[in-house]
């Protein structure tokens, strides 16, 4: 049976939705968000979609495109060009290394990898940002960024899980909580 346009058009769509996604979490963390005293303090949004999509999806979500929304998310929020596009990376190759250990695991065990590389992703752009800008920054944003971006993982998860079931099926790592 041949396919219509539309058919591989949707195709197409729906195969570079986690990259699209990505896009979308990077626009989400510019927007204005208030905690009292702290209006810059955000949860790292494309950090959660790395992770989920590195996880779950890693055939849909190529390194290049991680580094690019990395960059992008660099240019937006200035600061030191190639930091996120750095870290972004790292947790990729990190999530996406050890997805046998995840597969078929309760929520809670996933939530706790996110925070265990979350942590790790956070510290490591405060030093890579502290080491250029040659002096320490304060940790406690950073700080609020990472409890505010555990916690709000969860929430994503389910967004992320219902644009996952729209992809086409494939690949060896194709598995929802």
């Amino acid at each position: 049976m041949k396919r219509s346009a539309w058919q591989g058009l949707d195709t197409a769509a729906r195969t570079l939705t986690p990259g699209l996604v990505l896009v979308v979490l990077v626009f989400m963390g510019q927007l204005p968000y208030s905690l009292s005293g702290h209006n810059s303090i955000t949860p790292y949004f494309v950090l959660m979609g790395v992770f989920y999509w590195g996880l779950h999806r890693p055939d849909l979500l190529p390194a290049v495109v991680v580094f690019l929304v990395g960059l992008m998310q660099d240019a937006l929020e200035g600061e030191p060009f190639g930091v996120n596009a750095f870290v972004l990376i790292a947790v990729y190759w990190l999530v996406s290394s050890q997805q046998r250990h995840f597969k078929g695991r309760p929520f809670l065990v996933v939530w706790l990898g996110f925070a265990a590389a979350a942590l790790i992703a956070d510290l490591l752009r405060w030093l890579l940002v502290s080491f250029v800008l040659g002096t320490a920054l304060a940790p406690w944003s950073i700080m609020l960024e990472y409890v505010l971006t555990v916690t709000f993982y969860p929430v994503l998860t389910v967004a992320f899980a219902l644009a996952h079931k729209t992809l086409p099926r494939g690949g060896a790592s194709d598995f929802i909580d």
